[in-house]
């Protein structure tokens, strides 16, 4: 039976620039307008920065994209922080009455993303009571250093471990396929959070349950430790 939720931040939780950011710092590398949502998902969402770099530039046909890799993560994290410093960052109101409707049932929830970004982006957005995001989650293990990163389980196995739950209790909300990859590796359930018409790819990737919103998971089966929603 479930009885512990791990959250991916952006995408799930937070309407944030990270997709905006590597477009725009692809200039002199590749015409931004090339990288769309589908090679975000694809190639760079839920990966440790480095690697999400260096596989946007190869599925862009950019030659040398090993060399270019580290510029050009370190061009998208400075324009990110720009971003992140003039606000265009925005909770998705579906998220934030789901970890409610979560933590009212009593458990353990964790923020489990890869990028070293999302702990502050979480601080940022503000719930009742004087609360954070942030402060909602008993573990938050976003950013940290890892010997892999997802479709490797290894951040999911840390919050689990962190939280005192099996893995085999938890479930991962997570919107990008190699993320619902690393939850099914670690032998976790996993919903697909379909926000970006990519149903398809998050259930061929073996989520347990796709939505486009999380007020579609169905609370009174979950406090029953299952997964229901609608079926897309």
């Amino acid at each position: 039976m479930l009885a512990a939720a791990i959250f991916d931040v952006d995408g799930v939780l937070l309407a944030s620039p990270h997709e905006r950011a590597w477009r725009e710092a692809l200039v002199g590398l590749a015409e931004p307008d090339r990288f769309t949502t589908a090679i975000y998902q694809a190639h760079v969402a839920g990966k440790l920065r480095l690697d999400g770099a260096r596989s946007a530039l190869e599925a862009l046909g950019v030659s040398n994209a090993d060399r270019h890799a580290v510029a050009y993560a370190e061009r998208k994290q400075a324009r990110l922080e720009e971003l992140i410093r003039t606000g265009a960052v925005a909770a998705f109101p579906d998220a934030l009455r789901f970890v409610e409707a979560v933590a009212a049932l009593g458990w353990p929830m964790a923020a489990a993303s890869s990028s070293r970004n999302a702990t502050a982006m979480m601080r940022a957005i503000p719930l009742r009571a004087g609360r954070s995001l942030l402060d909602i989650f008993r573990v938050n293990v976003s950013g940290r250093d890892l010997t892999h990163g997802k479709p490797d389980p290894e951040l999911f196995l840390i919050a689990a471990r962190e939280m005192g739950v099996a893995p085999a209790q938890c479930f991962v909300a997570e919107d990008a396929p190699a993320g619902i990859e690393a939850a099914r590796a670690g032998g976790m359930a996993a919903i697909g959070v379909a926000r970006l018409g990519d149903a398809e790819m998050l259930r061929a990737a073996r989520a347990d349950l796709v939505v486009t919103s999380l007020d579609d998971v169905v609370i009174t089966e979950l406090a029953l430790g299952r997964l229901v929603g609608p079926t897309l």
